[in-house]
This record gives structure tokens, sequence and C-alpha cells, in this order.
């Protein structure tokens, strides 16, 4: 395992080469920030709840990869005060779909720093979250000794087409999005990272009902206390050293864990999805977005008499969908 970390650690440092520094304000930095890393291409609708959101909550400092957008995505971020960014237009595809991009920049910028690592679709749910910001989440992480935090995908749908209520810069997308599925859920142990593999929801029953195991996995571990000898391996949902993905059980005991609501199922998947199945630069070709597509051509509405609306992060623990573990 710790020659393939190597070589993750590697390849990070190649494919650096790739970055172009659009805007550098890194020199903000300050020891004990709380760093938010994303790689997006043409999400300028986006971009004003997602970055107020994580604002809110207490990052400190955004570094961003724009990957080639053509929508205003680069010119808006350029002019945010907190943002460091970097553009490429190099394949997705082949930078381990930004993961590669990401590493680095975290590898050079994020060492110290607890990081946190979303798409401007997922926003982090976490016990107590309405009253307390990130920083006090970290603070209780490093006293308990804890270095990384575990966030299920929940995917979010609205009642209805999903044409029907377009989104607007700046909105809440969960006043659209307001149901997930709550129970059709399966779990297993990967035994190579030791992360337990979670698929379901509604993209499993919507999209892959005839082949559940093709369904995207919904484990993510979005939160780190970064280092450099630290990698990503897929996306958000592994870690090396390996140690990193138990972000669920110790010892027999429950650990604290949150939920990224998952904003995908808006007005405006249907656009992207033509987009990237055309670029084939997502995984497995863009088979993801080719599920969507037709799944969404043969059915308009993706709630369903089992759906359930969201409250707030306690409702999610009854489910037992995160856990304030031992934090009190």
């Amino acid at each position: 395992m710790r020659a393939e970390r190597q070589i993750k650690l590697a390849r990070a440092l190649r494919k650096s080469f790739e970055l172009r520094r659009v805007h550098d304000r890194t020199r903000a930095i300050r020891p004990g920030m709380i760093l938010a890393f994303t790689t997006l291409r043409n999400e300028h609708v986006r971009l004003p709840y997602f970055l107020q959101y994580y604002r809110d909550l207490g990052v400190g400092h955004f570094l961003m990869v724009d990957n080639g957008s053509d929508d205003g995505t680069d010119r808006y971020l350029a002019e945010q005060p907190d943002v460091s960014l970097w553009s490429t237009r190099a394949s997705y595809r082949r930078s381990g779909y930004g993961v590669d991009w990401l590493n680095h920049l975290q590898w050079r910028y994020g060492a110290g720093h607890w990081t946190l690592v979303v798409d401007v679709d997922e926003f982090l749910v976490y016990p107590f979250c309405e009253s307390r910001p990130l920083l006090a989440l970290t603070g209780w992480l490093d006293e308990a000794g804890r270095r990384s935090f575990g966030a299920m995908l929940l995917d979010m749908y609205p009642k209805g087409p999903l044409t029907a209520q377009p989104y607007l810069a700046g909105q809440n997308p969960f006043e659209i999005a307001r149901f997930f599925d709550a129970g059709n859920l399966t779990m297993t142990r990967n035994p190579r990272y030791r992360n337990l593999w979670i698929q379901g929801g509604v993209r499993a029953r919507a999209f892959f009902a005839d082949r559940p195991r093709a369904a995207p996995a919904l484990n993510k571990t979005p939160l780190v206390r970064w280092t450099r000898k630290y990698a990503y391996v897929s996306s958000t949902h592994a870690l090396l050293p390996r140690g990193l993905n138990r972000v669920y059980d110790e010892g027999g005991g429950e650990l604290a864990s949150g939920v990224l609501l998952h904003a995908k199922f808006l007005d405006t998947l249907l656009p992207k999805a033509r987009e990237e199945i055309a670029r084939k630069e997502h995984y497995g070709g863009g088979r993801e977005y080719q599920a969507y597509g037709a799944g969404l051509e043969r059915t308009a509405d993706l709630w369903c008499p089992w759906s359930t609306e969201y409250i707030n992060w306690r409702q999610l623990e009854i489910l037992g969908l995160m856990s304030k573990g031992d934090w009190a």
C-alpha cells in the first residue's frame, strides 16, 4: 500500500504541470484555516450558494481547478477574494477524474490543515451544524485524535419533473430538491482499503435497478487533517494510508459522521448529461451520465411514495444515515 501511495503522489506531481495559475491568493491562508478543494467545469449557476454555504460553515479559503469552463465560471471565481484558482484544459479522465490535480494542491497547500474536498453540488451536514461551525467539529476531532471524518452522499431530488422548477443562481437547491431515498442502501467492507462501500439511493433505484452493483458509490471521506504523506485514490471514496478510511467504527464504537447532501438532480442535470456523454471524460466513458439520460427519458419524476422529505441532521441520525457518536 505504501508503494501505491507513492505512485499516487508521483502522479500528482507530474499532473501538476497541467495546471495554470489564474489567481493565486494562497498567501492569505493562515494556520488553523479550514481549506476547501474543488474541481469543476461549467458550474457558474451553482457557485454563489456553494461558496456562501461553506463560508458560513467556516471554510477560510477555497482552492479550485477549473477544467475548461466556457460559461463564465472562471471569471466569477477570479473575482472572489477567498478563492485561489487554477485552470487546465487537460483530460479530466487522465487526471484520475481530477484526483491528481487536487492531491497536488493538497500536498502543496493543505499540509497541517483540515481539508475539505467536495464537488459544487455537495453540501456537508454534520452533527450540530446549525449551531456549531466546522472549526468546532475539527477541534473536537483533533482532541479525539481522529484524522478523518466520513460523510455518506445522500442524493436529493424534487417532486415532479426536474425541469418544472428552474434553479436560480444563489438559491438554496434544497428548496427544490427536498426528497431522498432513506431505506434502500447496501453496505460491504472493502478489504483492500478498509472502507465501508455504500450503494443505493435514488440513483440505484431509478438508473441502475437492473445492475445495482454498477450504481455509484455513496461512501466518502471529505474532511481530513492533511499531511504530505496522504493521497486520495478514487475521488473521496478511498484514501491512503488506509487507516484514514475507518470513519464509521473503531474498536467497536460508533464514530461521529455526517452526510453530503447531493444536489445533482436539478434542471441543470439534463444539459450537463448531454455534455458529459459527448465528452466521455467521466468514469466508464460517461456511463453514469448515459444512465441519467436514458432514465430521465423514461420518467421525468424521481419521486415515489417511499420518498422522504428532508428536515434536518437530527432526522438523518434517527434514520441511521449519520451519527453524532460521542460528540456531545
